[in-house]
């Protein structure tokens, strides 16, 4: 009975595990400070700072392109554990 009993916890362990939707290692985060814009120009994702775009010598229109952090349209956070923009209302 006992190892049936360990035999079903691990299979329900196994499932749950498998269940959980995991975070590619570009969005993880632990910390605001961990993400930065995805690309250099008109981001309007977010990914782990040591996934960031290197952007010496990109030059940038200087339109505010709707839905990206232009013209202080979002902010950057670490949700769940996950790169986000929260975009302003």
């Amino acid at each position: 009975m006992k190892k049936y009993s360990l035999l079903i916890f691990s299979i329900l362990s196994l499932l749950l595990i498998s269940c959980t939707p995991s975070i590619p290692s570009e969005k993880s985060c632990t910390q605001d400070s961990d993400c930065v814009p995805a690309t250099c120009c008109h981001a309007n994702q977010s990914i782990n700072k040591n996934y960031a775009p290197n952007c010496q010598n990109i030059l940038c229109s200087m339109g505010c392109e709707p839905n990206t952090l232009d013209c202080s349209q979002g902010e950057i956070k670490c949700v769940n554990n996950e790169c986000t923009i929260l975009f302003n209302n």
